[in-house]
This record gives structure tokens, C-alpha cells and sequence, in this order.
């Protein structure tokens, strides 16, 4: 004799309103988690460059001076105006920046793909080499312009000693109007090119092998295979060492304030956007017309970064 097994009883459906929103807002949440785990980073990163660069921005409408809780007046677009019209020190200024950071980024670009070829390959003593390069990394800005500063002195510098040596008269360097300008770049140079090893070396690392072997069995030498093979498949890394490496060339201000000073030095022979704008504020009070610089150089990085970042789409 069987006994029957007592039937299933399902437990009953939660019907209640309540529970179908809570699944629709759950699965919504799952689909987009990752923009809810970023969302208060990303409020908190945009409350802090919103509110200074909105507060900039009226300040550059304004003739405000003296102090920022001073009483000031709307003045429109005059201080554009004013700023662009400045040929004695606005655009020099727009001339050094520009030209201080495409020398740079050229130089760096050409000495640290130079310097990663040499580090692609393994060899004996790798590591220590390549902690040496690294060792500008170190310091901070300011403390690689006090140490250049030191030796470019054009009285007691390392720099004149050693071209005394070779019979070279001594060189005003750093205290030079024409000789400034390329001599921090120099520093720029020494410091930061190691930043464009490091990312070209990892780029280099990235690569496969087998395009280059192909190309060395079809007869290629070692310049063709570098440039119809090794660059193109690097053009994305390229990219993004021009990149950051402009854009922080572009907004250097610590390493010239700590060779030069104010002003960029007597005769402005270093005075950048950055040193200019700093001057207007902190040295004349002119709250409006630095602002106005300000606004003006953000400008000219945005258009720079949206330059780039089309190329790198483009490759």
C-alpha cells in the first residue's frame, strides 16, 4: 500500500506594490553600478573644479583689486579686451609658454624614445641604469631649480668651472636675457624625460614580437623596421606621453619661480602665462586681470588636450 505524498504548497506571490519597485530600482542599480560607485567621487572632483573655475571666471568680469572681499564693479569683457590687446606683456608671454613647451616636449620626445630603445632589450647592469635615469623623478621642482640654480651661477656655478677646463669663456646662463630662457628648459629636460622613458619603455614592452621578426625576414634593416613597424605600433603610447607631458609643460610655474623669481626675471626674460598671472595677483593685487590671464590659459590647455585627444582617436 502507497501513501500519497501531500501535495506542494507554493508559498504565496508577494503582490504588494511595493515589491515591484524594489526590484525595478534594484536592477537598475546592477545595471549601472559602476556610475554609482563613481558618482560621489565624480560630484566631489566637480563641486572642486567648478566652483574655483566659476568663481575665476566672474572675478575676470570685474574690476576687482586690491582684495577679493573689496567692493567691485561689473565690467563685462573689458578685461578681455585689455589683456588682448597687451603687446608688451600678454602675448611675449603667450610666445615663452608655447615656446618653452614645444622645445621641451620635442627634446624629451626624441632623448626618451632614445633612451627606452636602449632599455627594450635586456642587458647586464639593466636595473641600475634604469634606477639612475630615474633619479631626477626624485626631487621636487623646486628643488631641482635651487639645485640648477647653484650651478649655472655665473660666479661660483659647477657650470663655468667646468668650461673654464676647456678653455670656454663663462656664461651667464640663468642670468642672461638670452640665455635664460633655453637654460630652463635644459632643466625641464633633465628632470622629466625620464617621466617619457618610463612610458615609452612600457609601451615598447607591450609590443608583440612578431611584426618585427616578419619584418626582419623580409629583409628590413633596423631603421625600417623601427619606422615602418616599431612607430606606427607605438603611436597610441606616443600619444599619450605628448599628452600629459604637454600639458604639464604648458602650466609649469614652480621650476621657473625657483630659478627666476618674479616677473620671470629683471627684463620678463622667462615670464610665462603661469609667472604672469601670478604677478598680477600676488604682486599687484589686480584680482580682475589675472583672472582674466587665468581663463584665458585654461582656454588654450582645453584646446591643446581636445588636439591631442583627437589625434589619439584618429591613430
Amino acid at each position: 500500500m502507497t501513501v500519497a505524498s501531500p501535495p506542494r504548497i507554493n508559498p504565496p506571490k508577494d503582490r504588494r506594490p511595493g515589491n515591484t519597485h524594489y526590484k525595478a530600482y534594484s536592477d537598475w542599480a546592477n545595471n549601472h553600478r559602476k556610475w554609482l560607485f563613481a558618482a560621489p567621487a565624480m560630484i566631489f572632483v566637480g563641486i572642486l573644479i567648478i566652483f574655483p573655475l566659476g568663481w575665476t571666471m566672474y572675478l575676470s568680469l570685474t574690476d576687482s583689486s586690491g582684495s577679493v572681499r573689496a567692493e567691485s564693479e561689473f565690467i563685462g569683457f573689458a578685461n578681455y579686451a585689455e589683456v588682448l590687446t597687451d603687446t608688451e606683456r600678454f602675448w611675449p608671454a603667450v610666445g615663452r609658454t608655447f615656446a618653452f613647451t614645444f622645445v621641451a616636449l620635442a627634446v624629451q620626445m626624441i632623448l626618451g624614445m632614445c633612451i627606452a630603445l636602449l632599455l627594450w632589450r635586456p642587458f647586464k647592469g639593466e636595473k641600475w641604469v634604469r634606477v639612475a635615469i630615474l633619479l631626477p623623478l626624485v626631487a621636487t621642482p623646486v628643488a631641482v631649480g635651487m639645485m640648477w640654480r647653484l650651478i649655472f651661477d655665473p660666479n661660483i656655478g659647477f657650470a663655468n668651472q667646468v668650461l673654464g677646463f676647456v678653455g670656454i669663456p663663462p656664461q651667464p646662463w640663468l642670468s642672461g636675457q638670452a640665455t635664460a630662457l633655453p637654460t630652463v628648459i635644459f632643466i625641464d629636460i633633465w628632470q622629466w624625460t625620464p617621466m617619457v622613458v618610463i612610458i615609452l619603455l612600457a609601451g615598447l614592452t607591450s609590443l608583440s614580437e612578431e611584426p618585427d621578426e616578419a619584418a626582419r625576414i623580409d629583409g628590413a634593416n633596423a631603421w625600417q623596421r623601427f619606422r615602418y613597424v616599431t612607430v606606427p605600433l607605438l603611436m597610441p603610447t606616443i600619444i599619450v606621453a605628448v599628452l600629459l607631458r604637454s600639458i604639464d609643460a604648458l602650466k609649469t610655474f614652480d621650476l621657473l619661480y625657483a630659478t627666476k623669481g618674479r616677473g620671470g626675471g629683471s627684463f620678463n626674460e622667462v615670464e610665462t602665462l603661469n609667472i604672469y598671472a601670478y604677478g598680477l595677483s600676488f604682486d599687484y593685487n589686480d584680482y580682475g586681470l589675472s583672472s582674466t590671464v587665468l581663463i584665458l590659459f585654461f582656454l588654450i590647455i582645453i584646446a591643446a588636450m581636445w588636439v591631442l585627444t583627437r589625434r589619439r582617436k584618429d591613430v
